[in-house]
């Protein structure tokens, strides 16, 4: 999905423009993504801040478990041959 683009005009000191580029160079993004992601970042902060505070009032209450892993389960045929064998096998007993 595009985004609608719209330009704003930001001015920074000149260290801050130097730390900019230099994250976008690091990145190798321009410095317009650094900008968008930083303000993403920020956002997710704040979700999590604003998750915490209803936590910690006790009106959100987080998982009490995790659900288990599967367990390993080992492969009922090692090729998909052997399966067609077997089953050529089962219809031929019949």
């Amino acid at each position: 999905m595009g985004r609608v683009r719209e330009p704003i005009q930001v001015y920074l000191s000149t260290a801050e423009r130097e730390r900019l580029d230099r994250v976008a160079a690091e990145l190798g993004v321009s410095r317009s993504e650094v900008l968008r992601t930083g303000l993403e970042r920020i956002a997710e902060r704040e979700r999590d801040a604003a998750l915490a505070d209803l936590i910690r009032r006790g009106w959100l209450h987080p998982p009490r478990y995790a659900p288990a892993p599967l367990p390993d389960r080992k492969p009922i045929y090692g090729t998909v041959e052997e399966m067609l064998a077997d089953l050529d096998e089962t219809r031929a007993d019949r």
